[in-house]
């Protein structure tokens, strides 16, 4: 690190269990975002001040009036501009070193399959279940943890799925693709701004321990849920299926 970054990350450094080396691997890292709507915007943001090396953000959307009352990255001066350029500028107006891919493409399985190969971390901050499925196995193709995150109107949710731990899940041990999910949207059913902040911030915090190796527990294993109305988190515990059809093939048998 330079006397800059020395100065710029000198609060990470005082963390005992984060540390000059820990940094370091956060200055080297790789992070892919899916979406930089509501969740992507915190994350995005949180990881850019952290120093993470390279960000790629993926988008195919447009900023719109609506989005600007939860979508913080973004502001009045971004209308109708891509949203993952829109990303770009507004983190490297905070920190010019780190290198932010912005991909103005909709994230199909080709091209999840080029970029998940290439990231550390992956988090999902998107808003459907199709593309949820399509990043989730893209990252047990490729051993890659992902931070997934969702929110809708007062309720929130975010987890760890790694399947580099034997016994961790994959998402789809614990929605399965071929289950029926109603398909909620913000634009439909709303959504409390804070809310999406809030998890996104703790997808960031995750996929910041992941790419530092703090030797910590993390939400692996672990779906943590949020009822904003009334402010109170619950915790259940998620485990590995071993029949299931997307991370099964993958992986070696549990013991």
């Amino acid at each position: 690190m330079n006397d800059d970054q020395l100065l710029r990350y000198s609060r990470h450094l005082l963390l005992n269990e984060l540390g000059v080396e820990g940094q370091e691997r956060i200055l080297a890292g790789h992070a892919l975002i899916i979406g930089a709507g509501g969740l992507g915007s915190p994350a995005a943001l949180y990881l850019g001040t952290a120093g993470i090396g390279t960000l790629t953000v993926v988008d195919n959307d447009t900023v719109d009036l609506t989005n600007l009352q939860r979508q913080i990255i973004h502001d009045m001066s971004r209308l109708h501009t891509a949203k993952a350029e829109s990303a770009a500028r507004s983190i490297a107006a905070i920190n010019p070193d780190v290198r932010v891919r912005p991909i103005e493409r909709h994230a199909d399985p080709t091209l999840l399959d080029e970029l998940v190969r290439e990231a550390d971390v992956v988090l999902d901050c998107c808003d459907n279940f199709a593309t949820r499925h399509s990043v989730n196995l893209a990252c047990v193709r490729h051993r890659k943890p992902l931070v997934s995150g969702a929110a809708i109107r007062f309720d929130g949710q975010v987890s760890v799925y790694d399947v580099r731990n034997s016994r961790s899940p994959c998402y789809a041990c614990v929605f399965p693709p071929d289950q029926q999910f109603d398909e909620v949207r913000c634009a439909t059913m709303g959504v409390f701004a804070p809310l999406v902040g809030i998890v996104g911030a703790v997808q960031a915090a995750e996929a910041l321990k992941l790419v530092a190796g703090l030797d910590v527990s993390s939400l692996c294993g672990r779906l943590q849920m949020l009822d904003a109305l009334t402010m109170s988190w619950n915790e259940i515990v998620v485990s590995r299926q071993p029949a299931c059809p997307v991370c099964r093939p993958h992986r070696p048998p549990l013991a």
